[in-house]
């Protein structure tokens, strides 16, 4: 899960004027279903109150898998109704939506229901393998399909951006397998690896669905988990769970933003905790919303005529946030104190990690003057990043021949650094002793002597056998490039 937004950080939001409430006909311009664009938004149309999982069950397509691997996911599932109920509940707001997009492709309707399997239809979920979102977009092929991921936004969370490219991956997938298990499968493992598997069988005579592929366990199970979320649909009661109720209609609707707004302000003009605003908003990285770059927040249909209302009649300022441009490479500190902030609030808006320099042509978050009219632009919303480098001295390679009694240990101990870094930098075992003579290379933040200027070193490890006249080594310093 992503760090919280740091939305008190900034000035407080602009109070909401008192002024005359425009009529609800006109917010309601900015209102919109975004699967029916142009159209009036009705929610009293007669199918409007059907029963959305009656239609879920309608356009059912695939092939039902009937194994052990189903059993094992319907025990799972039947074991925790609790979860399940959560699930459900959660996957009820975004459900029509998804099927709208199902049914415009003429895919399966199981297809609806993958983000149960993906996420359990959580929409900041994060796997192990930095996976994102409700759909478990990895960053390269969330990118392949249009997702945007900067220090503003990530799209992989965006409800309706990431449900646009899943489908759209998965319709490519299909093309490539001709058939919907395989490209499950493709979409689980990768495209390649299935690709593979079926070469593998083809080459041993073997057949080629997706339950005769030599698969890993998680791929394998990840089909039957759909199944059984499909045989929990089709009869809730045989496995002793229920469904939240869901109308035909949708859940939410798409409110048309024309200027930067703070998030916390936002939240205000829907009536919501900033909480829930963000639930169903979960791609913003930052507390401010830049309308170059998220023309549009999604709603509950009631919170929705709120925030256009609101929207409609305010006339204050609508965002205490802006971005900059590093101009140069300089510490958090010093960007703090031209930005008129503290650095522990740089740092938290901006998720600027401890001992770290921010490079030139960075973009930073930081308070909106009064003097500032222009929302950010369209050009730095979609291509803003930051970029850090080590606030530390240089570090300097230092080289000598190995003394009869040298080991990595020993090596590092004198020099201050870690076993494994000496280790490292050597291509040996972190226990290794070296050979007399071995050309040893130490990488160290202290000061380097010319490199034309060998340093005698009287083995400083042996104070007594220099007095004695000990050889010593001879070391060579030199700056790293």
């Amino acid at each position: 899960s992503p760090p919280p937004l740091a939305a008190e950080a900034g000035p407080a939001p602009a109070p909401l004027p008192a002024a005359t409430v425009p009529s609800r006909e006109a917010a309601a311009t900015l209102l919109e279903d975004n699967l029916r664009p142009g159209e009036k938004v009705d929610l009293d149309a007669p199918d409007a109150s059907a029963d959305l999982w009656v239609r879920v069950r309608r356009g059912f397509q695939l092939q039902d898998l009937d194994d052990d691997w189903v059993r094992k996911a319907e025990a799972w599932y039947s074991a925790r109704p609790d979860y399940v109920e959560r699930m459900t509940t959660r996957g009820s707001r975004y459900l029509f939506h998804i099927l709208e997009e199902v049914d415009k492709r003429g895919m399966p309707a199981e297809l609806a229901l993958l983000p149960f399997v993906e996420s359990a239809f959580v929409t900041h979920a994060v796997s192990s393998a930095k996976a994102t979102g409700m759909w478990q977009f990895m960053p390269a092929t969330g990118r392949d399909f249009d997702l945007k991921q900067n220090i503003f936004r990530d799209d992989r969370r965006d409800v309706l951006a990431s449900t646009r490219a899943a489908l759209d991956y998965l319709g490519r997938l299909y093309k490539m397998f001709g058939d919907w298990h395989l490209a499950l499968a493709a979409y689980n493992w990768g495209p390649g690896n299935v690709q593979k598997a079926v070469a593998r069988n083809q080459r041993l005579g073997l057949p080629t669905d997706y339950e005769s592929l030599k698969i890993p366990d998680e791929t394998r199970y990840y089909v039957p988990k759909l199944q059984a979320v499909k045989n929990i649909v089709l009869a809730p009661e045989r496995y002793a769970l229920t469904l939240p109720p869901v109308a035909n209609h949708p859940y939410f609707l798409t409110v048309r933003i024309e200027r930067d707004v703070d998030v916390a302000l936002a939240a205000r003009f829907a009536g919501i905790p900033l909480e829930d605003f963000q639930q169903f908003n979960p791609q913003m990285n930052k507390p401010v919303i830049l309308a170059a770059a998220t023309p549009q927040v999604l709603l509950p249909y009631d919170q929705a005529s709120a925030f256009a209302e609101n929207l409609a009649r305010h006339t204050g300022p609508m965002a205490s946030w802006t971005a900059w441009v590093v101009p140069r490479t300089m510490s958090p500190a010093e960007a703090a104190r031209r930005t008129g902030m503290t650095e522990a609030v740089l740092r938290d808006v901006n998720r600027i990690p401890p001992r770290m320099l921010v490079k030139a042509g960075s973009t930073l978050l930081v308070p909106r003057g009064e003097h500032v009219v222009a929302d950010v632009s369209g050009r730095l919303a979609d291509t803003a990043a930051l970029k850090l480098a080590p606030d530390a001295p240089p570090l300097h390679r230092i080289s000598f021949k190995a003394g009869k009694a040298d080991t990595v240990a020993s090596v590092a101990a004198h020099y201050k650094v870690r076993a494994e870094q000496v280790a490292l930098w050597n291509k040996v075992a972190d226990g290794a002793r070296f050979k007399p003579g071995h050309a040893v290379v130490v990488y160290t933040a202290m000061a380097a002597a010319p490199a034309t200027k060998p340093l005698k070193l009287a083995n400083a490890r042996h104070p007594s056998k220099a007095a004695k006249g000990g050889r010593g080594r001879t070391v060579v310093a030199a700056a790293t490039p």
